[in-house]
């Protein structure tokens, strides 16, 4: 594949929810010509955004997997944690500044860039420096996705949807669901015993819905209340659906 010279400079493309048709038109031009590849991946492990590109990226293309110092091991609040991904991005940064000065680097993203996403990171020291063209492509959320796979509106006339993480503290959890009318819980993996709990206080439990590794190939959708807390993966969504205002059905 012949790949075309592009403007220096630094894109992050939003791939999408997982499956590869539902990357962008844009998105996906860029990866097919990207000449060097960016993407974070947990030490030892693919990386979900390189595995979601599998396929498409130029045989000439250089790749650059920038692993994550640390994932789980340290407590996310504490002062060694927030000083090695500090370090981590500022490293990073500096790299990917210096190449993109007379190259186009894409940086490979899951979901879209602007939430959750690790780049965000980037962005912000990048967008301070002002030192290199920087754009960033939106995708598809995975929550999206998740929610597709349920085969149910997400929401419904004038219902409130809350997203937040697992990562939170269980009275958080409790609190946040409690005024919400459609809920999205996202970073769960080994938080889903905490999140389980928060929804049984607030009498969601039999509403919920957990989706793994929502719309690729290994993509497994079942009421939690039917699925257990051994082995989630990280990379899956709890749902409870709004149940709003909505004209009667005539028939």
């Amino acid at each position: 594949m012949a790949v075309a010279q592009a403007a220096p400079g630094i894109v992050c493309v939003g791939l999408g929810p997982g499956d590869p048709e539902l990357m962008s038109v844009k998105a996906h031009r860029l990866v097919r010509h990207a000449r060097h590849v960016a993407f974070f991946r947990k030490k030892g492990r693919p990386g979900k955004a390189r595995q979601v590109v599998d396929g498409l990226l130029a045989p000439a293309a250089t790749e650059y997997p920038m692993e994550y110092p640390v994932t789980t091991e340290l407590p996310v609040d504490s002062p060694e944690y927030v000083a090695q991904l500090a370090a981590f991005y500022d490293d990073w940064c500096a790299q990917l500044e210096t190449l993109a000065r007379s190259e186009q680097v894409v940086v490979l993203c899951e979901g879209d860039p602007f939430l959750y996403g690790s780049f965000m990171h980037l962005y912000t020291r990048l967008r301070e420096r002002a030192a290199v063209r920087l754009e960033v492509v939106p995708g598809i959320p995975g929550m999206v996705g998740c929610w597709h796979a349920t085969g149910e509106p997400i929401t419904w006339g004038d219902d409130v949807l809350s997203v937040m993480t697992g990562t939170l503290p269980e009275d958080e959890l409790v609190r946040r669901m409690q005024t919400a009318d459609a809920l999205v819980v996202m970073k769960v993996g080994r938080n889903l015993p905490r999140i389980r709990r928060a929804l049984q206080r607030t009498g969601r439990l039999d509403a919920a819905w957990l989706v793994q590794n929502g719309t690729t190939a290994s993509e497994q959708v079942a009421k939690l209340t039917a699925v257990s807390d051994e082995a989630c993966p990280y990379f899956a969504i709890v749902l409870v659906h709004g149940q709003g205002r909505r004209p009667e059905v005539a028939w």
